[in-house]
């Protein structure tokens, strides 16, 4: 490392600025991952956010990427960079046991499409992250890092969890309802989920296919567009996904200087379930920025249950056999789900399916007006105790309706962090970044 680096934490550095280090020389892969590797054995016995890792593997896999470097070979965007994964992601040098003890000891034969992906860009996966029972509530063994005695949320525990710790400057998630968007929140960092069908699912746990997207934690939103560039590519295996070339996110990013954004502040149908501490922290963020508040149709008020309606069935539908021949090693909680995703009717699942394109369009007048929607990230600051892993209801309806979300970690209460949520319209991912960007560089 060169002098004028030395006194930098390596694992304090974002993605882009370890990126910009090792393209100049300054710092190796071996380097970097090194820090982190030291850094989850400190911190993995009060944190816990890691559910596989190998340390000579990652190791092994730096020291590589180093040799093609120093070889002079063209390097790809993510060379070098560690990345954590979901333990619902498949990956064929780690196991993936899905948060259950069903699947103790399972062991893909093949990646998931999107780590296939981001191999291919010079990732290196650091690890697998700890996730709740099959992505649903059923807690796993990770705290708080701002707490430990507080849930960092799920179903993206660890992911959540280890980046906010400075165990990886990356990691990847997953969300039905607010898997992404409640951990970031909880964890005080930058969760992103992308439009549906931006990335493919392909090798990943399928809770509720109308639903399920993958997602992405960092520290800047610079990182979230590097990552979420490098494994977006189209997939034929997954028929939700939007066919098509994406323009580069990290390219929006820099087209232009960043413009203030025209924000609506929308306080959605679980406002009241809010605590109070968190609707006056975003309502004076609204009045700060000059956020004007807009309603939204009272078609909007059963949005949360027809949410709840098509993610129950398809929990009954997908993890109903797991549970039937498995009574005794899952959780009392996806028992009860599973029991009521049973009830619905194929009317009733249809009838909320065909609702989401309606209740999308009826949102037009404000997407065709602002650039995103400012509404909360979770209902207030991440909850005493590790048996639960706190409310989705501030994220569910927008995952409904098939939103890119991102979660700035913009407030505190109490010296505790609170997301502000970003929503944007489908497919102006690009658009929501730079509103996310600005914000950002103007919350602080």
């Amino acid at each position: 490392m060169s002098t004028s680096n030395k006194s930098t934490r390596l694992e304090h550095l974002t993605a882009s600025a370890a990126r910009a280090l090792l393209i100049a020389g300054d710092i190796t892969s071996a380097d970097l991952v090194s820090a982190y590797i030291g850094r989850i054995a400190e911190h993995d016995n009060d944190v816990g956010a890691w559910a596989h890792i190998d340390a000579r593997k990652a190791l092994d896999a730096a020291e590589a990427s180093d040799a093609a470097r120093a070889r002079g070979e063209a390097m790809p965007p993510l060379a070098g960079i560690p990345v954590g994964v979901k333990d619902v992601i498949d990956t064929k040098d780690y196991p993936t046991e899905l948060g259950s003890e069903v699947f103790t000891g399972r062991q893909p034969s093949n990646d998931a499409f999107v780590v296939s992906q981001l191999k291919a860009a010079g990732a290196i996966v650091l690890g697998k992250t700890v996730t709740t029972e099959l992505a649903f509530f059923g807690p796993g063994k990770t705290h708080n890092p701002h707490d430990p005695e507080r849930t960092p949320g799920g179903s993206s525990s660890g992911s959540a969890a280890a980046v906010a710790d400075n165990q990886a400057p990356l990691a990847l998630g997953t969300q039905t309802a607010g898997s992404v968007i409640r951990p970031a929140s909880y964890c005080g960092v930058i969760g992103f989920k992308p439009t549906f069908g931006y990335t493919s699912r392909t090798g990943v746990l399928a809770q509720s296919p109308p639903l399920d997207t993958i997602g992405g934690y960092a520290r800047s939103v610079e990182d979230i567009a590097l990552l979420f560039d490098c494994m977006s590519d189209f997939d034929a295996a997954d028929g939700d996904m939007t066919a098509g070339a994406k323009p580069s996110l990290l390219a929006a990013l820099k087209s232009s200087e960043l413009q203030a954004p025209r924000l609506a502040f929308v306080k959605s149908p679980a406002w009241p379930q809010g605590d109070e501490a968190m609707r006056a922290a975003l309502e004076q963020f609204a009045v700060r920025f000059g956020i004007v508040e807009m309603p939204l149709p009272a078609a909007f008020d059963e949005i949360l249950r027809r949410q709840q309606i098509v993610q129950f069935s398809d929990i009954a539908r997908n993890y109903g056999p797991i549970a039937d021949a498995n009574p005794d090693r899952v959780s009392a909680k996806l028992k009860e789900i599973i029991a009521e995703g049973r009830t619905f009717s194929q009317a009733d699942y249809d009838a909320a399916r065909k609702k989401q394109n309606v209740l999308y369009a009826a949102l037009r007048p404000i997407l065709d007006t602002y650039d995103a929607i400012l509404t909360p990230a979770a209902a207030g600051v991440a909850p005493v105790g590790l048996g639960g892993t706190g409310s989705p209801m501030f994220n569910g309806l927008w995952t409904y309706l098939e939103m890119p979300c991102i979660s700035l970690p913009l407030l505190d209460v109490d010296g505790l962090p609170l997301g502000v949520q970003l929503v944007g319209a489908r497919g102006d991912d690009a658009r929501l970044l730079r509103a996310a960007a600005w914000l950002m560089q103007q919350g602080k």
